[in-house]
């Protein structure tokens, strides 16, 4: 089914934008809190290749913890599903970066797309990969198709510069023995792979992937099998918005991860992916705009995975 969508995302902006705005750009990582709040774009890459986009959708941004379903999927091509043995796939019900579970439940985190597990996650690559940080930026440019993306050493650096709940995490796991290589290592790979920079074109082609049923659209390359890909959706369905994920399925209905940076990402299996990229979070450290904007989306289109 071939739809139109531009009109729907030209109704969209017109009403968020029409609104004030709600939530706080993101100040913990002194990088991001300079980013302006009034930036907001979308971009919608569809399956059968065509292209819908408003606003600020070229303009560049720390995707943060959208790149954990990315670390995730190299880590499953590389390990498979023995990496289910040192991270679980329930949601958490608690903020992203909590200690709380980890210690009652003896270093395994609930879910890769908290901050503990993406923390292991993390770790898994660095004993996998020679060279994890220039890999994995390889990786995520095979599936954008788009040798230009990097990593954001500002944000990088000042995320490791302030760092300190997630090596409080981090340490608390390796007294379970739940992280196997140098601490340092693995956080330094941890926020560089959180500080990639893309606009909304680029993080909506790259998820064209989980849309796609796990092969990449541009080439016809399978990454992840159908099992996995349906793996992963589901994943993101019940656990990519921290403690907010029941909120956006009853509201959205779609699989999706969001960023502290201000981005979510969202697909429709077999249909599209859509990024959107609206700063300031609301309290549970999701994009207000963004939220919004998707749920407008899928309302107007009527379309939905439910």
């Amino acid at each position: 089914m071939r739809m139109d969508y531009q009109p729907i995302l030209d109704e969209i902006i017109r009403i968020v934008l029409k609104r004030p705005s709600e939530g706080v750009v993101a100040s913990y990582i002194p990088e991001l809190a300079k980013v302006s709040p009034d930036h907001f774009g979308i971009h919608l890459s569809c399956l059968n290749k065509g292209h819908y986009h408003v606003g600020d959708n070229h303009d560049g941004f720390s995707i943060q913890s959208i790149s954990k379903v990315l670390s995730l999927t190299l880590a499953i091509t590389k390990i498979g599903d023995k990496i289910w043995q040192r991270v679980g796939v329930e949601p958490s019900g608690d903020p992203f970066n909590s200690m709380v579970q980890l210690e009652y439940e003896q270093g395994i985190p609930r879910n890769p797309f908290i901050n503990a597990g993406a923390l292991v996650v993390a770790d898994i690559l660095c004993g996998e990969l020679s060279n994890p940080k220039a890999e994995f930026l390889k990786f995520v440019r095979s599936l954008c198709d788009n040798d230009s993306i990097d990593f954001n050493h500002a944000v990088a650096h000042s995320e490791r510069d302030f760092g300190y709940r997630n090596a409080a995490l981090i340490n608390l796991m390796r007294s379970f023995n739940n992280i196997q290589n140098p601490i340092d290592k693995v956080l330094d790979f941890y926020f560089h792979q959180s500080s990639i920079e893309m606009n909304c074109k680029d993080l909506a082609n790259t998820f064209l992937l989980y849309a796609n049923h796990g092969c990449l659209l541009h080439s016809g390359k399978r990454i992840i099998t159908l099992s996995q890909s349906k793996r992963m959706n589901a994943l993101m369905q019940t656990c990519g918005f921290y403690d907010e994920a029941g909120e956006f399925s009853f509201k959205v209905g779609l699989p999706g991860k969001s960023g502290v940076g201000g981005g979510i990402a969202a697909i429709h299996p077999g249909y599209y992916s859509v990024a959107v990229w609206s700063p300031p979070l609301n309290k549970k450290g999701n994009s207000s705009r963004g939220m919004e904007a998707l749920e407008l989306l899928t309302t107007k289109s009527g379309l939905s995975i439910f």
